[in-house]
């Protein structure tokens, strides 16, 4: 299994926040937003990680993570997505680094309490997404479910009503999914979406759809941002994390304060 962590975009509805770093770079209340999908890639054993990033902000990227899992057995590749063309994309330009092997992508500004360990190491062929029901599943591929609550169709966006379950930032694929991407047409909005990727895993039915448990969060906005912070202090998320990310945030933390003192001396 390996991993990609989508961390391009411009997040134009943070700005004037994300004019002078990424998004992910942000802060989620003691750590860097981009900790949090990480992490739920590390504590599945996921030892080979791509990160996209958007061409701006790749050197920060490269400063903070580049040697941060030097001494934990963790591989982070970095790739520069100068246009973002849509989710699916990120399949299209790992294509290489995925090569006959199984794949977990995460967007970089999600966020979740639920642990995927299992569904990830236990994961074998086909397609594996995850829902929640949500206020504004308009907002979102949307999950149309029959009356046994199994998903029938995945519309993105969709104008009119299909149901309150949302598909999250969070897929499992196996090896086919980057010539699905390949063989994509670009949707009305101009982008490669993933939610065809979903319906073409349904259509032959491969795809499963579990339900997310606990919180998920979407750090796209000020208001989600702040109670992004607000959730991971009071559910604890952050004090979860792998001892392996934890001792490498710890570690480079160390390393960081060391340097400050020696420019003040």
């Amino acid at each position: 299994m390996k991993g990609i962590i989508l961390a391009g975009g411009t997040a134009t509805r943070l700005f004037p926040l994300a004019a002078t770093t990424s998004k992910q770079l942000l802060p989620v209340y003691d750590r860097q937003m981009i900790f949090y999908p990480l992490n739920i890639l590390v504590k599945a054993g996921i030892k080979e990680i791509l990160i996209i990033v958007a061409p701006d902000h790749s050197g920060q990227f490269l400063n903070l993570l580049g040697p941060i899992f030097d001494k934990q057995n963790v591989k982070l590749e970095f790739m520069v997505q100068k246009v973002p063309r849509g989710l699916a994309d990120a399949f299209i330009l790992g294509a290489d680094f995925i090569s006959q092997d199984n794949v977990t992508m995460i967007l970089g500004d999600n966020i979740f309490e639920d642990d995927f360990s299992d569904d990830i190491k236990n994961f074998k062929s086909g397609g594996k997404v995850f829902a929640k029901k949500v206020a504004d599943p308009e907002r979102f591929g949307v999950v149309k479910f029959n009356e046994q609550m199994k998903a029938e169709t995945i519309v993105e966006k969709p104008k009119e009503w299909l149901s309150d379950y949302c598909v999250t930032g969070l897929y499992i694929y196996d090896q086919r999914v980057a010539q699905i991407a390949r063989n994509l047409k670009p949707s009305d909005r101009g982008e490669i979406e993933i939610t065809d990727i979903n319906n073409e895993y349904l259509k032959k039915g491969e795809l499963e759809v579990a339900m997310v448990k606990g919180e998920w969060l979407d750090a796209g906005t000020y208001d989600a941002l702040l109670d992004a912070g607000n959730i991971v202090r009071e559910k604890k998320i952050s004090q979860n994390f792998a001892p392996v990310v934890n001792q490498a945030i710890e570690e480079f933390n160390q390393e960081l304060k060391a340097l400050a003192k020696k420019r003040l001396a």
